[in-house]
């Protein structure tokens, strides 16, 4: 390990997610030396968690996770995926939890609706990714391009939809003097 370099800890061995903590950070902070370290911690709610409330509360647990196990880094990030049911149907989202230099920062990711096969999987019980890969006839998307990478044949993924939201989250921690400190 570097010593001149800001270690990153992402609370979750997903490639997706550690790839767009890093991007944000990177696209918030270009000058920085940033190191990147996964960890496996518990988001401490539902495998498929559901609402706003749950997602939060899993990427904010991430998040403090990480800091139990890398309590020497600078920065600890959780992001947490869920889903919620609307009047038009079942939407899928993130949030995200960045815990470093004496403060936090946190935004979710824009949403989008998901097919009604996809959905009626997920009402029974599946986690989103699995009904992804049922429907799809794919393996392990949710650790490649994600729902949103299916959907758009690409067109945006699930590093790229997570990556908005790390840079969004990374506002407070930018921006001291403007915001408070503590944590969530």
């Amino acid at each position: 390990m570097d010593d001149s370099a800001q270690v990153v800890v992402v609370g979750s061995k997903n490639p997706v997610k550690g790839d767009a903590a890093l991007a944000g950070f990177q696209r918030m902070f270009p000058a920085a030396d940033l190191e990147l370290e996964l960890v496996s911690v518990p988001s401490g709610v539902s495998t498929q968690p559901i609402g706003d409330q749950e997602t939060l509360q899993g990427a904010a647990a991430r998040a403090r996770g990480a800091t139990t196990e890398r309590p020497k880094a600078d920065f600890w990030v959780g992001i947490e995926g869920g889903i919620d049911e609307t009047e038009g149907g079942m939407i899928a989202f993130a949030w995200v939890v960045v815990l470093g230099g004496g403060g936090f920062g946190r935004s979710r990711t824009g949403c989008f609706f998901l097919p009604d096969r996809v959905a009626e999987l997920v009402r029974q019980g599946k986690e989103l990714g699995e009904a992804d890969d049922i429907v799809f006839g794919r393996q392990n998307s949710k650790q490649q391009e994600g729902a949103i990478g299916l959907l758009t044949d690409k067109a945006m993924d699930r590093k790229e939809l997570y990556e908005h939201a790390v840079v969004l989250a990374l506002v407070s921690l930018k921006n001291p003097e403007l915001y408070p400190r503590g944590s969530p």
